[in-house]
């Protein structure tokens, strides 16, 4: 059943509508079942949540039977992002995930996410599916802020990713989504894959396989699941960051998601105008390459790799 969250007047005799679809077991909810939210395009580049909320929900349609639970299905809280292909909300030149928890007497932006925050409340999980930008590639991953840590690493161990990076509370914007439901008591998964503006079917078919897994331990599906994968779990001090020193056309030597040894090229800026290599990047430690450079424009301090020691 197709609900509307919030909806705002805009110019010109249009109307802005924050939907979502919620799904129930056939013979109706009796009390006390469980639910578990879904929630993306929060960034309108990032796509790859769109795949997931409708396979999804195909295989939920196919094999409705086994629903047992409650499944709310948010594919675009920014629409006017996704419609326009902007990070952002536009006309605001506004990140949508820094103004949570937002405000009912706010600005349009903070009034609605005042609104996604009141719906998603009191969801037993949320999760908050991410892609990367245009610039990089990631694999599958769940990012978990150190104080959650207890509560959320038992659910991120279920949904069928390659990793779980445990961040340090400094790093982690307050003014998120995520941050915002978990300081309330709804706990909320980030999930970040892919590249910006695509879709990487493989890795939402991954996520998918994770989140029927999820359900079936919340008791919200009886059907048959994947097991899930044992993923890598490490904290920040196991993450190497490397930047370009200069600028020029990056074209990657490594493979994406692959094991590396210290002084490894991990690839080459090139110079177009006078045909020469201007830098060779090279791995400071042994480990595997779990975030790659995917735009091959670079300028100096550009994020080229995150490898996993």
């Amino acid at each position: 059943m197709i609900q509307t969250i919030t909806s705002v007047g805009l110019p010109i005799d249009e109307t802005l509508m924050i939907q979502k679809n919620r799904l129930v077991p056939k013979d109706g909810l009796k009390g006390g079942e469980k639910r578990i939210s879904i929630v993306t395009g929060t960034h309108g580049d990032e796509l790859e949540g769109q795949y997931v909320c409708y396979e999804l929900q195909r295989r939920i349609i196919k094999n409705y039977d086994c629903l047992t639970g409650i499944v709310d299905v948010y594919p675009a809280i920014n629409p006017l992002g996704i419609d326009s292909i902007t990070r952002g909300i536009p006309g605001f030149d506004l990140d949508m995930n820094r103004i949570f928890p937002g405000s009912e007497n706010g600005s349009m932006p903070e009034y609605i996410a005042s609104k996604i925050i009141d719906d998603l409340s009191g969801s037993d999980v949320t999760i908050d599916i991410h892609a990367s930008n245009i610039f990089l590639k990631e694999i599958p991953q769940v990012r978990i802020n150190e104080v959650s840590k207890d509560v959320l690493l038992p659910y991120a161990k279920l949904i069928n990713v390659d990793y779980i990076w445990v961040h340090a509370s400094a790093t982690v914007l307050e003014s998120t989504l995520a941050y915002s439901l978990n300081l309330t008591g709804t706990p909320t998964l980030v999930v970040e894959m892919g590249v910006g503006m695509r879709i990487t079917k493989k890795y939402g078919d991954q996520l998918v396989d994770g989140i029927f897994a999820l359900m079936k331990n919340l008791g919200i599906w009886n059907g048959d699941t994947v097991t899930p994968k044992a993923p890598i779990i490490s904290e920040d001090g196991k993450v190497s960051f490397l930047n370009a020193g200069s600028s020029g056309l990056f074209i990657p030597k490594v493979e994406h998601w692959k094991n590396v040894k210290q002084g490894d090229c991990i690839g080459e800026i090139l110079n177009p105008l006078t045909g020469k290599i201007d830098e060779t990047i090279c791995a400071p430690n042994n480990g595997i390459v779990f975030t790659l450079r995917e735009y091959p424009i670079v300028s100096e301090g550009s994020l080229i790799a995150r490898i996993l020691a």
